[in-house]
């Protein structure tokens, strides 16, 4: 029988912090793919690896925030939340978030259709991608909301990441770098309201812990998608069979 005190709702303080906790202690910021790259020691395969198996993952957050807007049925949520598609898919060609991303990769030196049609994607990047897709499909709505506060981690990455592409990485045309400067102003707007919404929606013990196994569990995707990338391409660098040269 569980004690009284683990059955006890947090305060929205301790909720916070233990959501916080997560990040600082699981976000994929600490991954060694991660650390490679903002010490400049990706060569340019690695990143341009790093830049098309990443576009799979762009390419289904709108996906993602569909299924979420499907589970709501009030509209002044489903206002606020429309927000995200319209920021990765833009509201006309030529914009948005996905689009900044092909920019990246094109002024990676990567053509935009080997991008566009995942291609490169590795297997487990495609796992951990579609198990994303899969979990905000079979949970509830605040879990998925839940689910996407890794953006509370972002843009610290992002704030790094600039300095570290113009340092490093400098036949990488600065255009590309539009997206990390786009995130640095949308991903605090976000997540304001996604951490509005888990706070007051988690009225229970069993809900607070739900939202957090729910952040957690992205924090482990994320993490998955680099350790794909790591194997394959730099220890100990074996790619999958079947792998297009």
């Amino acid at each position: 029988m569980q004690d009284s005190e683990s059955q006890k709702v947090l305060s929205v303080e301790e909720f916070t912090k233990r959501l916080r906790a997560v990040g600082q202690e699981g976000y994929h910021d600490k991954h060694p793919f991660h650390l490679l790259m903002h010490e400049g020691k990706l060569t340019r395969s690695q990143l341009q690896a790093w830049i098309a198996n990443r576009f799979y993952y762009q390419a289904t957050i709108p996906k993602k925030d569909a299924e979420i807007l499907g589970k709501s049925d009030d509209p002044a949520f489903r206002r606020a939340w429309i927000h995200r598609i319209i920021d990765h898919n833009g509201t006309k060609e030529g914009e948005g978030g996905i689009h900044k991303w092909l920019v990246l990769a094109e002024a990676s030196g990567l053509k935009r259709e080997e991008v566009e049609d995942f291609r490169h994607v590795l297997p487990g990047v495609r796992f951990a991608v579609d198990g994303y897709l899969m979990f905000v499909q079979s949970h509830s709505l605040v879990e998925a909301v839940a689910s996407s506060l890794t953006e509370l981690f972002a843009p610290t990455l992002h704030t790094v990441r600039l300095p570290v592409f113009e340092e490093h990485y400098p036949w990488v045309d600065k255009k590309g770098l539009e997206y990390f400067r786009s995130r640095l102003v949308q991903a605090p707007k976000d997540v304001e309201h996604g951490l509005q919404y888990v706070l007051t929606h988690c009225t229970t013990r069993d809900l607070q812990e739900k939202a957090k196994a729910a952040l957690t569990r992205k924090c482990h995707i994320l993490w998955s998608l680099l350790d794909a990338l790591y194997f394959a391409y730099i220890s100990p660098g074996w790619p999958p069979p079947l792998w297009p040269k």
